[in-house]
């Protein structure tokens, strides 16, 4: 049953249009009214995206009452379960990292130029989500994509102009080939409408094309290799708000486009015809291994968070791939674990960089007694990184390992196994030295003792460092991202993981 409402449309299009007033209020009136306006918009999305939960709830589809605009197709905006749940984690981590943002940039230029395009990126982010066929989905990406350059540009310095520009020549070939395989899907079925089951039925050539088009546009937002190249520079230049949801949730949008492409545009059993997600599962454990094993290599903070974001994205990319609603259930729930896991650590990194100036890992040791709460944010995101039970992580990994077990592919399984051991690998050292090593990394730790026959003999106390804990408006959303790593697997019904079931079941 659907339901005719204009929620979707305004979920999308009020940060858009409200970062737009941003900007024109802020630059030409008050620029204190900026932040406060910005943390309003992104509440205001989230809220009317919150609204839609009791009719999806119910097994309802909502639908907008009016058309967009003629392409000439026209766009639609179509909410079912998957949609709607993807969108208010998306709405949710944004608003985090908007009231993240103003102790940030605190000593940073151009607030206007970003909180607008913060807000932009956000209606794209959550309209391509609410979109109700591929033309709306493709619009919203592209909006999305082209809005991301100016926050991974930020700094403008040549680093992050470098990072920028990487990025948006391979959106603009990922957007391309997303626009061939949406012309060859309309021309093979006749629709791009989702909803409808696999618009395309019958093998062909063509058809072929159109998947390996999907593969690379999407392949590449989502940072599977070999198009991740863009990734692991993307994030450091980003500011650290920006990078927790290019992380958290931007890249996922490509893993959303996929899980599309394969249950709406083609189906499960037209892939059980072809075969063709065989490249995709080996794709997603080339992409596993790849990060996990580049992250280990990496000293910056947060370009070992970009690598481990690689490795994530292929527990998703594998979930899709097995084409199974087991299997679907594992792929939702990573996206929904990943959003709070890394984004807490981007967050977590960000405040190590303005409260302390250090950005690589090597310098940060002993920093856990200047800033405890802020790395037990990251020692918990860290355990759910890793699949420790009863943390998110395991939860995901395990939806995935039943799975790959139900389709007889042991495989898998044995590379869940060594992809967590690859994450403590370069997660456990990062919280070890930040807890128990007071000595080294540089000057801003010094605590010398002396032994003899297991007696201290003489101690010198820890000397003075410029390092502090984090303020409360940044350290607030990080908590809240911490909690969110393990709370859930501690209530009587894991509410999300119950959500994402229903949503599986729908698309299978």
């Amino acid at each position: 049953m659907s339901i005719i409402t204009s929620l979707p449309a305004f979920a999308a299009l009020s940060p858009i249009f409200g970062g737009l007033l941003l900007y024109f209020v802020t630059h030409y009136l008050k620029d204190r009214y900026r932040e406060p306006l910005a943390i309003g918009l992104s509440a205001l999305s989230l809220a009317v995206v919150a609204l839609m939960y009791p009719a999806v709830k119910d097994g309802q589809v909502l639908e907008a009452g009016y058309r967009l605009f003629e392409l000439p197709l026209a766009i639609t905006f179509r909410v079912d379960g998957l949609g709607f749940f993807l969108a208010l984690l998306a709405s949710f981590l944004w608003l985090l990292a908007t009231i993240y943002s103003p102790r940030y940039l605190a000593h940073s230029h151009a607030h206007d130029r970003y909180y607008t395009f913060l807000l932009l990126a956000q209606g794209g982010c959550v309209g391509l989500f609410l979109a109700g066929d591929l033309l709306g989905l493709f619009v919203f990406f592209e909006f999305m994509a082209i809005n991301t350059y100016v926050l991974i540009a930020h700094e403008e310095d040549s680093y992050s102009m470098f990072a920028g520009a990487k990025y948006l020549y391979l959106t603009v070939a990922g957007g391309l080939a997303i626009f061939f395989g949406l012309v060859a899907t309309y021309y093979l079925s006749g629709s791009i409408s989702f909803g409808q089951g696999g618009l395309i039925s019958e093998p062909s050539s063509l058809a072929l094309y159109a998947f390996i088009g999907f593969l690379i546009g999407f392949g590449i937002k989502a940072g599977m290799f070999p198009l991740h190249v863009w990734l692991p520079d993307a994030h450091p230049a980003a500011p650290a708000p920006a990078s927790a949801l290019l992380s958290g949730i931007m890249i996922k949008t490509g893993a959303y486009g996929l899980i599309r492409v394969t249950t709406d545009i083609f189906s499960p059993k037209f892939f059980g015809l072809v075969n063709w997600e065989a490249s995709l599962l080996v794709l997603a454990a080339i992409t596993i291994l790849l990060g996990s094993a580049l992250a280990i290599l990496q000293d910056n903070l947060k370009r070992r968070l970009a690598y481990s974001s690689i490795a994530q994205i292929g527990y998703i990319l594998l979930g899709i791939g097995l084409l199974s609603e087991q299997a679907m259930v594992g792929a939702v729930y990573h996206i929904f674990t990943h959003a709070f896991m890394k984004g807490c650590l981007f967050l977590c990194a960000g405040a190590i960089i303005v409260q302390a100036g250090k950005e690589n890992i090597s310098e940060m040791n002993g920093i856990g007694y200047k800033m405890p709460l802020t790395m037990i944010c990251f020692t918990l995101a860290s355990f759910s990184m890793v699949g420790i039970p009863p943390f998110n992580g395991f939860v995901s990994k395990w939806q995935l390992s039943v799975a790959a077990l139900e389709l007889g592919k042991p495989i898998f399984v044995a590379l869940l196994i060594v992809s967590s051991l690859l994450n403590a690998v370069y997660y456990f050292p990062i919280v070890i030295a930040a807890f128990f090593h007071r000595k080294g990394g540089g000057e801003d730790y010094k605590h010398t003792d002396t032994f003899k026959h297991g007696e201290i003999l003489e101690q010198e106390p820890a000397r003075p460092s410029l390092a502090a804990e984090a303020p409360a408006g940044m350290l607030v959303p990080t908590a809240i991202l911490a909690l969110g790593c393990f709370v859930f697997a501690l209530l009587p019904v894991n509410w999300p993981l119950e959500i994402i079931k229903t949503v599986a079941n729908s698309l299978f």
